[in-house]
């Protein structure tokens, strides 16, 4: 249902961070939405946010609500901070719209030694480094010779695939969601043409809100001393992070599936949506299995990805600073993703059940003691990267109890406010370089206008965002962390 002349709903207010929206709101809906924000924030949502969440209450087998984030915008299918659980056993299903075209795109944490003192005066170095040793943009080709049966075997393996190549270490496996590698996947569920479109984008950063950054920990934004320190971090100290996914490749697993499911969904399998960007399938169906093993792929070239970058940003280090990734403490502190769907225990009610969780643009939070935290983070909650503009900086956070009520998740960014078109016509990149160099931000990007799309100004106040997590229970802050260096497409 697309429908110009639909009003706002008239929410029902749970919480101070909590808004519902009721079944009447959309025909068809089988459970109400939520809308986790504070007022202002949910004033700025436009009420197309609303309508494609409502719609995704309407999918079959979606247990209690489903839930838009407080980076909530609209997307393809749900909107971008969407989250909904199916029960598989209920008929739920399996929708690309609701995981997204860049499959597993993720952020990743590395962290340093160093302190400010010791790279201020080698930031533009590191910058032009980084930017000259990892292609970005559009069209930019990796520099890696990896030929089809290679890439077949990544499809499967992910990050594991990468460090048995040296690509990285064993420890960086431990810092990363599934232990580096999705053990679904099965690439003969993805096209020769996906395939192709992956060959020569991996250890590359893509284009749009993509990006690679140096960025710094202040004192006064550590907000969690005893987490902080427990992970490793301390005042003052330079770390990295790295926002990308699995690039062509995943796009053209999503497209090659939403055509698959467009033919197949009302005429076999009796499923009739709203909206078809929400096409979809049961998860149980043989179409809803290949997906999900064809999904799985992307996961793990979107790893492989993130970890091969993650190569280069040590060697990058280690020529311009003369010491060893190992000397300067290059250690992974946590890769989590938030364009996936993932099979979690969940209680509904007084019985608990095996659910398919969705997260688009969401990203996963869990509680202390879930199994899905690796072991090294169990007892204080999952990491949680939350990234922000080159502008106003971005979040570390712990998953917290809280997010029992949100199937594990939070938000993944601050959410965008302007289109890239209207971010391009309405700011000079150029101009916004010069700004933000008198900042003691350096920025390297491919064009004027891919740095015009990812002004401040195009994104909701990211410590507004945040801050409702934060209130909601759901995710805690550990720390701000502010830009130095970034580059991107």
């Amino acid at each position: 249902m697309k429908n110009d002349d639909l009003k706002r709903p008239k929410f029902t207010k749970v919480s101070d961070y909590v808004f519902e929206i009721p079944k009447s709101y959309v025909k068809g809906m089988l459970v109400p939405a939520r809308v986790y924000a504070d007022k202002r924030l949910l004033d700025q949502m436009d009420t197309r946010v609303f309508e494609q969440i409502a719609n995704v209450s309407s999918l079959p087998g979606i247990q209690e609500h489903s839930l838009v984030m407080p980076d909530g915008h609209s997307g393809y299918g749900f909107p971008i901070g969407g989250v909904a659980a199916f029960d598989p056993e209920d008929g739920g299903v399996i929708s690309p719209g609701g995981i997204g075209f860049d499959i597993n795109c993720g952020m990743r944490l590395i962290l340093t030694n160093l302190k400010v003192n010791d790279i201020k005066n080698k930031i533009k170095e590191l910058v032009d480094g980084l930017f000259s040793a990892i292609p970005t943009g559009v069209g930019n080709s990796s520099r890696l010779n990896i030929n089809r049966e290679e890439f077949r075997k990544l499809a499967e393996n992910g990050s594991r695939w990468a460090v048995e190549k040296g690509w990285g270490y064993e420890e960086d496996l431990k810092g990363t969601e599934l232990n580096g590698f999705a053990d679904w996947a099965d690439a003969s569920k993805i096209s020769e043409k996906a395939i192709s479109r992956g060959l020569k984008q991996i250890g590359t950063l893509g284009s749009g809100n993509h990006y690679l950054e140096i960025q710094q920990v202040k004192k006064e934004n550590i907000e969690d001393e005893k987490i902080a320190e427990k992970w490793g971090i301390f005042p003052d100290q330079i770390v990295i992070m790295l926002h990308t996914g699995s690039r062509g490749a995943g796009h053209q697993i999503a497209t090659d599936y939403v055509q698959r499911f467009s033919a197949l969904s009302e005429s076999k399998n009796g499923i009739k949506v709203n909206d078809k960007e929400l096409v979809c399938a049961p998860f149980l169906s043989d179409e809803g299995q290949d997906y999900y093993k064809a999904m799985g792929c992307g996961v793990n070239i979107a790893l492989a990805n993130r970890q091969a970058i993650t190569h280069a940003v040590r060697q990058v280090f280690s020529k311009v600073l003369k010491r060893s990734p190992d000397k300067l403490g290059m250690e992974l502190l946590f890769d989590v993703a938030h364009n996936r769907a993932s099979l979690e225990r969940h209680s509904i009610g007084k019985s608990e059940k095996e659910l398919l969780i969705h997260r688009k643009g969401s990203t996963g939070s869990y509680a202390p003691g879930r199994k899905e935290i690796p072991r090294k983070f169990r007892k204080d909650g999952s990491p949680v990267i939350i990234g922000g503009s080159m502008e106003t900086g971005s979040y570390l956070l712990v998953g917290s109890a809280g997010s029992e009520d949100t199937f594990s998740s939070t938000c993944h960014g601050s959410g965008r406010t302007k289109s890239r078109s209207q971010a391009r016509k309405s700011t000079d990149g150029e101009k916004l370089f010069n700004d933000m160099l008198k900042k003691g931000v350096y920025v390297k990007s491919a064009s004027w206008a891919g740095l015009a799309e990812e002004s401040g100004d195009s994104y909701k106040d990211i410590d507004s965002v945040v801050d409702v997590i934060h209130s909601a229970g759901i995710s805690r802050k550990v720390c701000k962390l502010l830009p130095l260096g970034n580059i991107k497409g």
